[in-house]
């Protein structure tokens, strides 16, 4: 591609832009360690939502949602579209539990509610085992998606990609700490979306699409606008649609989705104002995520299959790119090239945006982690909040220097990276169930992590038809996976003595879960004076599940009559406008409640 002289201005201003957000707050992220992850805890619920949607939106996601709408059409967003349930019940159930708890990060949580070495080795080993190994692993793949980006729309090598990309954000993280991180996600949002809406327009308008109407007609694209599945065929319709509803929204933890809120989801509801920011936080991306951010994206998709309608024109179209990375993800990127100049500036810029926010959130959150569950709880606990703060800095650095080293040595999809996510799968009961019920403890916690990773690795190294078994469909293996995790850490849980009952007490005055679970270890406080009556609160659970139903209905509907309305379809639309719509009334009344 040749950019003209305005591509280039456009981008270079964007890079100064977000290096200058980062240098204007870097005098207050330099205070200490709780300024530095989390701005004090002093932010509004409009940035916190802002910086997790930005968050979301990787450099990868376009080239995600073009693969599945291609292979699978619109409706093939259900696999990730079902995760809007657990967003739901972290807004209503798990927000105010995480910023009552007062901690700096998720896994903090273990030596609150558990007691014993045990409790301290978890917070230990999940630290670096997710702030290190899992999150380096991430930004490489999302590094990856930049170099593949930067070679076809820059003609970057991958080394001159990530130093350009990289060297940026490893900047403004480094001395904007959070602060810096929040406002430039803010900041590289805007853009993104700016950008995706304005190429979407382009696209469909051009003359080898000609309009929503002809793009809607054509009959290699009519077959793919459902926004359901075929509800005949069981072979598309469980694992795409059935197995995520039913099983996976509660069962696998995914970045950004964890059942019961964590991760940078957690950071983020931890540095809100109080409660009410935090709810107001997620239910905000969730809405954004879920109802809006996804349509431009599914109509470039929808348009790249008139333009690139298989691998073949894609090789053709870019015959220096490497055969074995050619598939359908490539299709957006692809896209993008038939840009004009200008144009063609910003949405180079919104991609670099969404590389940038994601790995910016990650440098920060595992550093949190290397800073406060590692250093200053084993290695050295007397540091100085100075101190603190620069091994944050330190850590930061070393965490995207990693990143990149694992960045430049792949190719394409990376095995051991699908082995992680599939390690999850069983273990999101544990981590909805662990605030509501005394009995889960650390031996439960540390056996779910055990059987979900032998699982996940006996399912990818080990052919299942071996031991006369039959081999066993995606969908097939998830379900035993969930179902041997989830009855080994249920046993563990029952046939282990639980927590340390003071910690179990001191856990329940602090975050106040709702009494249903933890009747046994109130009535033995209230009788040993441990627990005083007026400390003792049933909760809103039923009202705040209710809350999660038609938050969940009315997102859907609002992603649907959106939808319907691209198409034309206004009598669906008007149907789903309606409902979305009641459905916000209810949520309005419902939040009054639950507040």
């Amino acid at each position: 591609m040749n950019l003209a002289t305005l591509d280039w201005a456009i981008i270079a201003a964007f890079f100064v832009l977000s290096l200058a957000i980062g240098i204007i707050v870097s005098k207050r992220s330099g205070k200490d360690s709780s300024e530095f992850f989390l701005s004090g805890r002093s932010m509004p619920w409009w940035l916190l939502g802002f910086s997790m949607v930005a968050t979301t939106f990787s450099a990868d996601t376009p080239n995600l949602v073009t693969d599945i709408v291609r292979k699978n059409g619109v409706a093939g967003n259900w696999a990730w579209w079902a995760f809007l349930l657990t967003g739901m019940l972290t807004v209503f159930v798990y927000a105010k539990l995480w910023r009552r708890s007062g901690v700096l990060t998720d896994v903090e949580f273990y030596e609150i509610r558990y007691s014993g070495p045990m409790a301290a080795f978890l917070r230990g080993f999940r630290a670096i085992y997710l702030g290190v190994f899992f999150n380096v692993m991430i930004m490489a793949t999302v590094c990856l998606a930049g170099i593949k980006i930067g070679g076809v729309m820059l003609g970057l090598s991958p080394a001159q990609t990530l130093l350009l990309a990289t060297s940026v954000t490893v900047i403004y993280s480094v001395i904007g700490g959070f602060a810096g991180v929040i406002w430039t996600d803010f900041f590289q949002f805007v853009i993104a979306m700016i950008g995706s809406v304005a190429a979407a327009i382009f696209i469909v308008n051009m003359p080898e699409i000609g309009g929503l109407n002809n793009l809607f007609a054509h009959p290699e694209v009519s077959s793919k606008l459902n926004v359901l599945p075929d509800f005949n065929d069981s072979n598309v319709l469980i694992p795409l649609f059935l197995m995520p509803l039913a099983v996976q929204w509660w069962s696998v933890w995914y970045p950004g989705a964890e059942p019961g809120g964590g991760g940078y989801i957690a950071q983020r509801m931890l540095a809100a104002k109080n409660e009410n920011h935090a709810m107001g936080a997620t239910l905000f991306f969730n809405i954004t995520h879920y109802a809006l951010r996804p349509w431009p994206w599914i109509l470039v998709a929808l348009a790249s299959i008139i333009v690139f309608p298989d691998f073949a024109s894609l090789q053709k179209a870019f015959p220096n790119v490497n055969a074995n990375v050619i598939n359908d993800d490539l299709a957006y990127p692809a896209m993008m090239t038939l840009l004009p100049s200008g144009l063609l500036g910003v949405i180079i810029a919104s991609l670099i945006a969404a590389f940038m926010s994601t790995i910016a959130t990650h440098l920060n959150w595992g550093s949190s982690y290397v800073v406060n569950d590692w250093y200053k709880r084993f290695v050295k606990p007397e540091a100085s909040e100075k101190q603190l703060v620069t091994i944050g800095r330190i850590s930061t650095v070393l965490l995207m220097v990693l990143a990149a080293l694992i960045a430049l040595a792949l190719t394409n999809a990376l095995q051991a990276f699908n082995i992680l996510l599939q390690i999850g799968a069983g273990t999101g009961l544990l981590f909805i169930l662990r605030w509501f019920w005394w009995r889960v403890n650390s031996y439960s916690e540390l056996a779910a992590m055990v059987i979900s990773f032998l699982v996940a690795v006996y399912f990818e190294f080990i052919h299942s038809g071996v031991l006369g078994f039959a081999p066993m469909l995606d969908y097939q293996k998830l379900l035993t996976g969930v179902g041997i995790t989830t009855i080994g850490w249920l046993s563990v849980a029952l046939l282990t003595p639980p927590a340390d009952h003071k910690v179990l007490v001191s856990f329940y005055k602090l975050v106040k879960p709702a009494s249903i679970g933890w009747q046994p270890v109130i009535d033995k406080a209230l009788a040993s004076g441990e627990l005083q009556a007026s400390e003792v609160t049933t909760g809103k659970l039923p009202l705040e599940i209710g809350g999660m139903l038609i938050g969940s209905i009315s997102v859907y509907a609002a992603l649907f009559a959106v939808g319907f309305w691209i198409y034309g379809n206004v009598s669906a639309a008007l149907i789903a406008t309606v409902v979305a719509a009641a459905g916000g009334y209810l949520l309005f009344r419902i939040w009054k409640k639950v507040q």
